[in-house]
């Protein structure tokens, strides 16, 4: 999904924690040879249920030439990003194929830790791929990863409770409000953690009231009366009666235990959480129910912020034309068909939309198409990481938002932020 940041000071106990989990977590990581003493990809990718069962079908069609080995990097992004930065930057040639957040492909290509796709295997990631999820993987121009999974929040709502989903935050609010008046679930349910989660739900805000963050070239800090408005939003949810308990320290995870518990009416997250629902809670899952997210202002098109993961080759892989392979191969059509079906995850190959296997099973196909056509994409800059950890520290927590003070500080803060050349943590 997005990724998660550290707090300034606590970076170093938390990667001996985060490394430390991941080795002893992930029966999977790998050493340079296969079993059979042949030539190991080393994929390096985050927990996806299922994922190991798209690994058994590449590793099939490699008919023994290469074998791809599954390396399980820490849950939460904060933790998956060091792990990978800190080895890259050491120069470290185990690694072969790495899982990337869409945020991080920039950084990752600017410190020249990636390989760029060229010739066929640049056009077979092209064609048929969906622009947005492409333009994260591009950096100057240039193919730097293989879009595998995009993502975009919906607002998921109870059918039983909601006859008409709202199309503005402010008719959520009221929605939700008058659920509560009547003794019914009313809770929204929102990631307002101090971490990306929090600051995707803002871009998101933010480009449904018609504003912006930074310039279109992602070197200025704009932070306009669109962004006040979004911070004016997230405040009025955070300080409202239907806010859960917990929003400020809520995660993706957290809010869809919290929906399967049968205690809310809205919740604001990724597709995911459609199939997880079917297997925990199947009576509620029977009125589950989807739109496109919130909008802030009524005569504006919401446009949720785009997620995902991306394929890139380290550029210190000793085996580039298998991984290139390898990583075509785990992201190809049937694949993410199989990912969409069985683990929640939306494809980033239009044609899969269509395929008529992916009716029962995904039935708000239709709506993700809608919302990716129209998505907000995060700013696309190596000081991403850097502008991103200070949106969600200043953000956080919500409900000590004050507009018009909090878009000043944004400002002048993120353009110190921008003008950083660091790419380390």
């Amino acid at each position: 999904m997005g990724p998660t940041h550290l707090v300034p000071g606590r970076r170093g106990r938390r990667l001996r924690v985060a490394l430390s989990a991941a080795l002893v977590a992930s029966p999977l990581l790998a050493a340079c040879g296969s079993d059979s003493g042949g030539i190991a990809v080393n994929v390096y990718y985050s927990t996806e249920e299922n994922f190991d069962k798209v690994v058994a079908t590449c590793n099939d069609a490699a008919q023994g030439r290469y074998r791809i080995v599954l390396n399980g990097l820490p849950r939460e992004a904060d933790g998956q990003r060091e792990q990978m930065v800190r080895r890259l930057a050491a120069g470290d040639t185990d690694m072969d194929v790495l899982g990337l957040d869409v945020t991080w492909v920039s950084e990752f290509a600017e410190a020249g830790w990636i390989a760029e796709w060229t010739g066929q295997d640049k056009t077979d990631v092209e064609t048929g791929t969906l622009r947005g999820p492409l333009d994260t993987a591009r950096w100057k121009d240039k193919l730097y990863a293989a879009p595998k999974n995009t993502n975009v929040q919906l607002l998921w709502y109870r059918g039983d409770l909601v006859q008409t989903p709202p199309k503005t935050w402010a008719e959520m609010l009221e929605q939700a409000n008058k659920l509560k008046a009547d003794g019914k679930p009313s809770t929204v349910l929102m990631t307002g953690a101090q971490y990306e989660g929090l600051v995707v739900q803002f871009n998101t805000l933010v480009a449904g009231a018609g504003g912006k963050i930074l310039s279109d070239d992602s070197t200025k800090a704009v932070v306009d009366e669109g962004a006040v408005r979004a911070l004016q939003a997230l405040k009025d949810l955070a300080t409202s009666p239907v806010a859960s308990a917990s929003l400020s320290n809520a995660k993706e995870d957290d809010i869809r235990l919290a929906f399967q518990g049968g205690g809310a009416a809205f919740e604001l997250n990724w597709p995911y959480v459609y199939a997880a629902m079917g297997k925990a809670n199947p009576d509620l899952a029977k009125n589950f129910k989807w739109a496109p997210y919130p909008s802030v202002d009524a005569d504006k098109n919401g446009s949720a912020t785009i997620g995902g993961f991306n394929l890139a080759v380290s550029a210190y892989s000793q085996h580039k034309p298998e991984a290139f392979e390898a990583a075509k191969c785990l992201r190809n059509a049937a694949n993410q068909k199989f990912s969409a079906i069985n683990s929640g995850v939306p494809p980033t190959i239009e044609s899969v939309y269509d395929d008529p296997e992916m009716v029962k099973p995904y039935p708000m196909r239709d709506a993700i198409l809608d919302e990716l056509k129209k998505a907000a994409v995060r700013p696309i800059t190596p000081a991403y990481q850097n502008a991103s950890t200070l949106i969600s520290t200043i953000l956080s927590p919500p409900a000590a938002i004050d507009p018009k003070a909090t878009a000043d500080r944004l400002r002048s803060e993120l353009q110190d932020a921008l003008d950083s050349k660091g790419v380390l943590p």
